[in-house]
């Protein structure tokens, strides 16, 4: 397990359509800085939040039906929606915690879904009955429980469970007629990643060796034999993708001798491998139909989602002709391979849910989310932009322009950070950013190094770096910004979630004159303790941690010196922190402490917290408060300049 794995947190900003490439510090391509804005509508943080978000589509068990989570009653619950399209129906009615959809039953319209409490990240199983009642099918209150896959005789499904021991997770088999659990493989050493053979033969897994070295596994059931598929690659990171549905080949991604992850197979019989497919830019993963007649690959290509959809038996290509190009994501296969569903998005328009018939080779829109309150003519495209920092290393990010942005009318702007390390800003619909962007804030969200998608030389430049080069990447988009004639110099700020949420922190107290305010959300201002009160569910990446961000016990100076915490008394521009009290991986006190020692010295600091909440803020009550509180202290201390503040 790898930093990729680490606190990717929520903060995997998904973001733009990346149109055109643009290197070098000069003007955006595409902004004319004495055109006159088209008049636009301004929209409130009600109806940006009140977007629709679904997630997790899967198909009925009989096809009539697309399942799939929704927050449309401002949390998320289970909807059903007829495969021709047509009205929603809501199945399950939680009022306090998400429900987040795992799937139907094999044979009936039963529905499995996930759910925790208050964003403790201590996943529980759940059964939708089809009378509507829920039951807790892991019900330790102290165990985290998450489903891997269903059997592939329908009896039962497999899942991980830290319940024997809360460092690591074993997997269990749980047979649906009588809702027993028993083990198929005690994890002793923080194996993670966990795919089965449709046969239930293998139990394919990797391990984390490093920073930058995983290792697969496969264990074969049957004999209780484990054996290293990857032994001797050196430092490499490999990731199990999925079995065939023939259990005759494990799928991997590998870097091995490579800056990115390409896909390879590994026979079952043989031991054989063999390079799938090699492009440059990361495979993410592979997905066969029932019975392979199809078969769907994702690939990272520049922070765009692209998919790759192949029929197997005719060799060739299924291209879906989306009208407007964007993110694809999500495909889904249906048992008879009469249809797959999918997720499409662009920057400037949010997620909306497809089906395609194979058929007629066509496809469907099921479910368009953006609020009809809102005219798509008034949010913005973004484009993929490159500037150099201190040292001439290029840096890739996205850009979002305010439509009243010119000469004439120069528009403050905001560095945004996402989340990791190892993270990376990804092409999509966010509506924070739509909101900001909206009321006149440009947003540039930076790929620091160290983020991934961009090859592995680049990903391994923060290592030990950390609130150093990567934040002077970050220092250098204002060079950036400025280049473009349409913001103003002195009005830019810096925000970002998690690790992004340190890097505002740091900015604040190591690069202090940089930036004229900075927004943190749930960000870690102590490395000492964070690294010292990790989950215990992340013992398996422990090692990891310590070797890209330090180790507690023996590098005690260098995390003083990279933590916020301890410098807060150079902290001299305004700060605003959002903190969820439930946060596992953050925890609150990393907030209080951080907003006390920057009150002491009289510096405005604006602090937000949220008691139902954990890493990152899912109910849109919350999230309305917060973006309203955020764009309020942009307004006061970034777009206007106060009499009692004074740069």
């Amino acid at each position: 397990m790898t930093k990729k794995y680490f606190l990717i947190l929520i903060a995997v900003v998904l973001l733009i359509n990346p149109v055109w490439g643009q290197t070098g510090n000069k003007p955006v391509k595409g902004i004319n800085a004495t055109s006159i804005a088209a008049p636009f509508k301004h929209y409130t943080a009600e109806q940006f939040m009140n977007i629709l978000s679904i997630r997790g589509n899967q198909f009925s068990f009989d096809e009539s039906k697309i399942l799939f989570s929704s927050n449309k009653t401002g949390i998320y619950n289970i909807y059903s929606i007829p495969v021709t399209g047509g009205k929603t129906e809501q199945l399950t009615f939680s009022e306090k915690e998400s429900y987040l959809l795992i799937g139907g039953f094999p044979k009936d319209n039963r529905i499995l879904f996930r759910a925790d409490s208050g964003g403790n990240e201590i996943s529980h199983i759940f059964i939708r009955e089809i009378d509507g009642s829920v039951r807790d099918l892991t019900p330790d209150p102290k165990t985290r429980s998450e489903f891997i896959q269903w059997s592939k005789d329908d009896k039962g499904f497999y899942y991980e469970s830290n319940l024997r021991d809360p460092r690591y997770t074993d997997v269990y088999f749980m047979d649906i007629e009588t809702f027993t659990s028993h083990p198929i493989f005690k994890n002793e050493k923080g194996y993670a990643g966990f795919e089965l053979s449709q046969d239930g033969h293998y139990l394919a897994m990797q391990l984390g060796v490093g920073n930058h070295k995983t290792d697969i596994y496969l264990m074969d059931l049957k004999t209780n034999s484990l054996k290293n598929i990857t032994e001797g690659s050196g430092e490499v990171n490999n990731r199990v993708s999925s079995f065939d549905m023939k259990s005759a080949k494990l799928y991997y991604a590998t870097d091995e001798n490579n800056e990115f992850d390409y896909l390879c197979s590994y026979d079952l019989a043989t031991g054989k491998t063999e390079t799938v497919m090699k492009k440059n830019w990361s495979i993410m993963g592979i997905g066969f139909s029932e019975n392979e007649t199809y078969r769907a690959i994702l690939v990272n290509e520049d922070g765009r989602d692209a998919l790759e959809l192949w029929n197997m038996k005719k060799n060739a290509p299924v291209v879906l002709q989306l009208k407007s190009g964007g993110n694809v994501t999500g495909p889904r296969f249906s048992k008879s391979e009469k249809y797959m569903t999918f997720y499409h998005e662009v920057s400037g328009s949010p997620v909306d849910l497809y089906i395609y018939d194979f058929a007629k080779n066509k496809y469907t829109l099921l479910i368009e989310t953006l609020n009809p309150e809102i005219n798509r003519n008034d949010l913005v495209d973004a484009k993929v932009i490159r500037y150099k920092s201190f040292d001439n290393l290029e840096i890739p990010a996205i850009f979002f322009v305010p439509k009243q942005a010119s000469a004439e009318n120069k528009v403050p702007a905001v560095v945004y950070v996402h989340g990791g390390p190892g993270g990376q800003s990804r092409v999509g619909y966010r509506d924070q950013t739509q909101y900001l962007v909206n009321h006149g804030y440009a947003v540039l969200a930076v790929n620091n190094r160290g983020s991934s998608g961009y090859g592995k030389t680049f990903f391994k430049l923060d290592d030990l770096k950390h609130g150093d080069d990567d934040l002077d990447d970050c220092v250098a988009a204002i060079k950036y910004l400025k280049s473009t004639g349409v913001i103003d110099e002195n009005k830019i700020g810096i925000m970002g979630g998690s690790y992004g949420g340190y890097m505002v922190l740091a900015a604040l107290a190591y690069r202090p004159q940089a930036f004229k305010l900075g927004v943190d959300e749930f960000g870690v201002a102590n490395w000492l303790r964070t690294l010292t009160s990790i989950p215990s569910w992340w013992e398996a990446i422990r090692k990891s941690l310590y070797e890209e961000l330090g180790n507690p016990e023996k590098d005690e100076a260098y995390l003083k010196r990279i933590s916020p915490l301890f410098h807060a008394d150079k902290i001299e521009r305004p700060l605003m922190v959002l903190q969820g009290a439930n946060d596992p991986r953050v925890l609150k006190v990393e907030s209080d402490e951080i907003v006390e020692a920057v009150k002491k010295k009289g510096i405005p600091v604006e602090y937000l917290v949220f008691d139902d909440e954990g890493h990152g803020f899912v109910k849109n009550k919350n999230r309305i408060q917060a973006n309203k509180a955020i764009l309020e202290f942009l307004d006061k201390y970034l777009k206007e300049k106060t009499e009692k503040y004074v740069y």
